[in-house]
């Protein structure tokens, strides 16, 4: 279910940040789709909040597909946004995702590295073991963190934050996301999620310098309860 207003899912707020985490469905800033999104969402809930006049500034930090759903940080302010910005470039904003795969990996745990092509007419991106042209190098370390019924729990950081990026290696590696049609598992989820959680983000606060560490509950749904 897309996020509204009155459904936020508000993980910490102060005056220079705010941290939601994001419902499957939720775009995280404007697109093509014309569909309301989840910056336009907080501002209308800062702005009611706190009985602001005129525009609410909010400033898009990072993004997360469509279709997965966890942690995503937005800036209050134009300086935190800055420093923020400067923490992403110099990889000092850890990121741990879940992923929930039918395949088990190769491995119990790895460190995956490839070369990925973005595809823009399709939205997609390709893996490959050596450089090509226009590519990006990809780096993500997984582990098994559990064995459900039909399916396995991981646990990913990335190293690099690449289009697609956990999506695409995982499929190369023959262990597409429950529910991912586009990187080749066989079954769409109802409502249209893919099951790539981000569980977790650990940074300096841009003002406070206070150390933060933030986890977001998986949506509610039997395979992510079995994941608990």
């Amino acid at each position: 279910m897309a996020s509204t207003k009155n459904n936020l899912d508000i993980l910490f707020e102060d005056n220079h940040i705010i941290v939601i985490n994001k419902q499957p469905g939720d775009i995280s800033q404007g697109d093509k789709t014309g569909d309301t999104p989840l910056s336009e969402i907080v501002k209308s809930y800062i702005k009611f909040k706190y009985n602001k006049p005129g525009k609410v500034y909010l400033g898009v930090v990072h993004r997360l597909d469509r279709p997965t759903s966890g942690v995503i940080i937005f800036a209050k302010t134009s300086k935190a946004l800055e420093r923020l910005n400067k923490k992403l470039r110099d990889k000092e904003i850890q990121k741990t995702y879940w992923a929930v795969v039918k395949n088990r990996p190769p491995k119990s745990s790895d460190t995956l590295i490839h070369f990925l092509k973005k595809d823009h007419q399709k939205n997609k991106s390709k893996a490959y073991e050596k450089e090509i042209k226009d590519s990006k190098k990809a780096i993500l370390h997984y582990s098994i963190l559990k064995q459900l019924d039909h399916y396995y729990l991981l646990e990913i950081q990335l190293e690099t934050g690449r289009h697609h990026q956990i999506r695409t290696q995982l499929s190369h590696i023959g262990s597409p996301i429950k529910g991912d049609l586009k990187y080749g598992f066989p079954r769409s989820n109802k409502n249209a999620s893919i099951h790539l959680h981000a569980h977790k983000i650990e940074f300096h606060h841009p003002v406070s310098k206070e150390r933060l560490t933030i986890e977001a509950k998986p949506p509610n749904d039997p395979v992510w309860n079995a994941c608990e």
